[in-house]
């Protein structure tokens, strides 16, 4: 439990409703029974190249580019990186490995990067089933900067999410398997914007709709009137619910649908003219093809606001946006995925030079993350915090970074995200 909210937290389920069956089966442990994990690895001769490995689902079942917004970040700081000289004289070597969206390919992945590749650490881990997960743990190699699609950067030492954890990280999942998460999304609504009904749009079928009553419970705690609305996954009658989103008068909409379904809903919206102040998204579609994916509704287009901790790929006036965005020219797209990763790129690099005088190992690096308190990655991170708190907290003031599309300007940022910050509580769901 990091900085992340119940409107933001489990955002890439919505990716993930029609999966249930699609992500393979976990290799068993007996096939790396025999290797030593817990071998620190010894520091290399001066001159050779710092290993690092991103695993990426690159060709998960939910579609090319859905993950590799990270990694392509991430590529592109090493990049940069090593045209300056790379980490004291020594060019960072990026061993990717593309782990197909399922856990059988996410321990092949482990085993090719860790065992073989000997890499120092992993950067930037993007994976829709990370099923090896404990074996990275088990070998102490530090995992940094991961994407927190799972319970695994709540579960295992070793491994540093993008957005912290507060949780024991001894094995089990948060505290007692419960993970907390807090509601400052809806509070930021209510008091920024005088919100006070919000809808909750979801498939009928079980991962939608269990995320969308996380939602819902939210909200409720805020202090909202919730209108919940609930299509058929096979034939889902958008017009319907948004006509009912206009009749029921709702200040904002919150989905638990993937991004097709989305962007049919908004024009249905746009057909029976409902108008909401904010159609609310994730930092996961927080992407420079807006006016690409939404093409057919205008006007619900420009309600889009996306909510996240970091800060907005669009800030090119911030230096270290426009540093990012410099060396990021040559993608054809951009997005807050692809930030997130040239931030994760830059925590090991910090954390690798820092462990230069000594030897840059496994063990130095660890140490380095196991200390890390407040980064914020030259600015790009909303301060990221390591604990191990026995109990969860019952409330906590967290920040988050808004934005608002607007057509000809892309994404607006809406505050500065160090000071749009709440006391807000923290409630309990199963992941």
């Amino acid at each position: 439990m990091g900085h992340r909210s119940l409107g933001a937290e489990a955002a890439i389920a919505v990716l993930l409703l029609t999966l249930s069956t699609a992500c393979g089966s976990r290799l068993p442990e007996s096939d790396f029974e025999h290797r030593d994990r817990g071998a620190p690895s010894q520091p290399a001769a001066a001159g050779t190249p710092i290993r690092v490995g991103v695993i990426t689902s690159a060709t998960s079942p939910v579609g090319g580019n859905a993950f590799t917004g990270p990694r392509d970040g991430a590529k592109a700081y090493f990049d940069r990186l090593n045209a300056r000289g790379g980490i004291d004289g020594r060019r960072v070597e990026v061993r990717e490995c593309d782990d197909g969206g399922s856990g059988v390919g996410n321990n092949e992945c482990v085993h090719e990067l860790i065992d073989e590749d000997k890499v120092v650490a992993l950067v930037a881990t993007t994976a829709l089933d990370y099923a090896g997960a404990s074996r990275v743990s088990r070998a102490r190699v530090p995992d940094i900067g991961g994407q927190p699609i799972g319970a695994a950067y709540d579960t295992w030492p070793h491994l540093y999410g993008i957005y912290g954890s507060l949780a024991p990280r001894d094995g089990t999942t948060g505290w007692d398997g419960k993970q907390y998460g807090g509601t400052e999304v809806y509070r930021y609504f209510k008091r920024e914007h005088g919100a006070r009904t919000a809808a909750v749009v979801s498939y009928n079928q079980p991962a939608s709709a269990a995320y969308a009553r996380l939602v819902e419970r939210g909200l409720k705690a805020e202090g909202y009137k919730v209108v919940t609305e609930q299509v058929d996954f096979a034939l889902p009658n958008f017009r319907a619910v948004a006509a009912d989103l206009k009749e029921q008068g709702a200040d904002l909409v919150f989905d638990a649908i993937d991004t097709h379904g989305n962007a049919r809903l908004c024009e249905a919206m746009d057909d029976v003219g409902a108008e909401v102040t904010a159609k609310v998204t994730n930092v996961q579609n927080w992407t420079s093809t807006v006016a690409e994916d939404y093409k057919d509704s205008p006007r619900c287009r420009n309600a889009l606001w996306a909510t996240g901790s970091s800060r907005n790929f669009e800030d090119t006036d911030q230096d270290a946006v426009r540093e990012f965005r410099d060396a990021a020219s040559g993608l054809r797209t951009h997005s807050q995925w692809q930030l997130e990763g040239w931030a994760a790129a830059m925590w090991f690099t910090d954390a690798a030079k820092a462990c230069a005088g000594q030897g840059v190992t496994r063990r130095c690096v660890d140490d380095h993350m196991n200390r890390s308190q407040g980064y914020t990655a030259d600015g790009l991170l909303i301060p990221v915090t390591f604990e191990r708190l026995p109990e969860p907290p019952k409330s906590r003031r967290t920040c988050l970074s808004v934005a608002r599309w607007e057509d000809g300007r892309g994404w607006v940022s809406q505050g500065d995200m160090n000071d749009t910050c709440f006391e807000v509580p923290q409630l309990s769901y199963q992941p």
